[in-house]
């Protein structure tokens, strides 16, 4: 999630765990710094765009290292404000402002490899945008309450944002649930029962979903269903793969990383003479967030390129047009 939901959910856990054992602002602020320092591992460089891309949301989003550390946070505060005799209570709230960080972010479709170094499996439910101001703002408006009032009824305004943007997220998985049945009535009018789908919300909002099916051809489809479409039948269109090129560059380093990354949800094209490989689960077609173009044609072979990032996020004044007009239902077909 942005780093703005991740401040808020750390200072909201914060106060809330610490309740009136110390002052309010203390909790927020100890908090929101514990609920944003998992991000800080943007500042690695790990060699390259793409490494740098799978390598985000790593050790440091790891809940078994997080736990290691929270004693260690806790120290601070407890220290720094005297108070060692609730070294126990700072413990918890560092601990669990560290780890509803990664949790969180599990949530979303970019991948989180919640049990390093056991595991480098990337979690991704991928039921709610990276930005959303509906779980944002009950949290912000549940902390702000806290620090103006200071008194119980603030604390209660805190608990209540708590409440409401955790069973968002539970609404996000149900509209998901619900999304994914409708994309495999769609995929079963085609025939196609058994394809890998992908379902995740549109930017801001759990009203507009994308769905992306993959093929055994190294194509996909890619559709769009809104909640107010009433059951309408989605709306699939085909994109053709490339078999040729996958065979090919199946041993390069950078297709089997993002590969394993996306989970599948990745496409090989050649443009220019030079194989890209595009990360599918974000961005919509034509224009994703994460392309890179990873080998060049030299004479008869690919030749490996250091892959850079050059993804596209197309016009964002046509693309929240159609935006609003899906969501209200009417079936209009995204801008390409």
């Amino acid at each position: 999630m942005d780093s703005l939901s991740q401040l808020a959910l750390g200072a909201a856990v914060g106060v809330a765990t610490l309740g009136r054992r110390t002052a309010v602002w203390k909790a927020a602020l100890w908090g929101g710094i514990a609920g944003t320092l998992p991000d800080l591992d943007v500042l690695i460089d790990h060699g390259d765009a793409l490494r740098n891309m799978t390598g985000h949301r790593g050790e440091s989003h790891a809940l078994f290292w997080l736990t290691l550390f929270s004693p260690l946070l806790a120290a601070l505060p407890a220290l720094l404000h005297r108070q060692r005799d609730l070294f126990g209570r700072w413990w918890l709230a560092m601990w669990l402002a560290l780890i509803t960080h990664p949790l969180l972010d599990a949530m979303t479709v970019y991948g989180t490899r919640l049990l390093l170094p056991f595991s480098d499996y990337p979690f991704a439910v991928g039921s709610i945008f990276i930005l959303d101001p509906l779980y944002t703002v009950p949290l912000a408006v549940g902390v702000v309450a806290a620090l103006a009032r200071r008194d119980g009824r603030g604390l209660r305004w805190n608990h209540l944002g708590l409440a409401l943007s955790t069973a968002y997220l539970g609404w996000s998985v149900l509209a998901q649930s619900h999304v994914r049945e409708h994309a495999q009535e769609a995929l079963a009018a085609r025939g196609a029962t058994q394809a890998p789908v992908l379902v995740t919300p549109t930017a801001f909002n759990t009203v507009l979903w994308r769905v992306v099916a993959l093929h055994g051809d190294g194509s996909y489809d890619e559709g769009f269903y809104s909640l107010a479409d009433n059951g309408r039948l989605m709306r699939l269109d085909r994109f053709q793969g490339s078999p040729a090129l996958h065979r090919e560059l199946a041993g390069l380093d950078p297709v089997q990383r993002l590969g394993r990354f996306s989970r599948g949800f990745y496409k090989l094209h050649e443009r220019d003479g030079r194989a890209w490989i595009t990360d599918l689960r974000m961005g919509q077609e034509p224009h994703y967030v994460f392309s890179f173009p990873v080998a060049r044609r030299d004479g008869g072979a690919w030749a490996p390129m250091v892959p850079r990032n050059l993804g596209s996020r197309g016009d964002a004044g046509r693309i929240l047009e159609w935006m609003g007009e899906r969501l209200q239902g009417r079936d209009v077909p995204p801008p390409r």
